[in-house]
């Protein structure tokens, strides 16, 4: 028997995001410039918001003993999964500059994603951004990773 999977997004240009939307783009670009990427000259910010509207920041930070470094995504969402607060994120963007295309998350970040969503019982924006005077924009992480490992003791 055959399957298909169909993933849904959007390609939007900055102007068609929400104000609430493009603030969080731009938190993720700032906190770009805050990475720490000597070995891949590659930096990456994230930035989450909550139901609350708060917002929190994290970038790609690298380390010559690889693999210690951590992605932008995996590096904010973990210290909110620190701070409990993992329930409360309604939107995720992701800014790299140096991408001439909107940059896409790996494989481990879709997983923390995925997993992360679905604790939080809610799908979440995905916004990805890059160079290109457009971006992609997801409503849950399912249209990122169709089959995602689900463990549940």
């Amino acid at each position: 028997m055959k399957y298909t999977f169909r993933a849904e997004y959007e390609k939007l240009l900055w102007a068609e995001l929400s104000a609430e939307e493009r603030e969080l783009v731009e938190l993720a670009r700032k906190s770009a410039e805050r990475a720490y990427a000597p070995y891949s000259n590659f930096p990456v910010g994230a930035a989450a918001r909550l139901t609350d509207g708060r917002t929190f920041t994290g970038n790609n930070q690298e380390n010559a003993a690889l693999p210690s470094g951590l992605c932008a995504e995996r590096t904010l969402l973990f210290y909110l999964g620190s701070q409990n607060l993992i329930a409360n994120i309604e939107m995720l963007a992701v800014f790299a500059p140096k991408s001439p295309e909107p940059v896409m998350p790996c494989g481990s970040c879709r997983q923390v994603m995925y997993e992360y969503e679905h604790e939080a019982q809610r799908e979440w924006i995905l916004i990805f951004a890059g160079a290109a005077e457009y971006v992609y924009r997801f409503v849950g992480v399912k249209h990122l990773l169709p089959f995602a490992f689900v463990w549940r003791p």
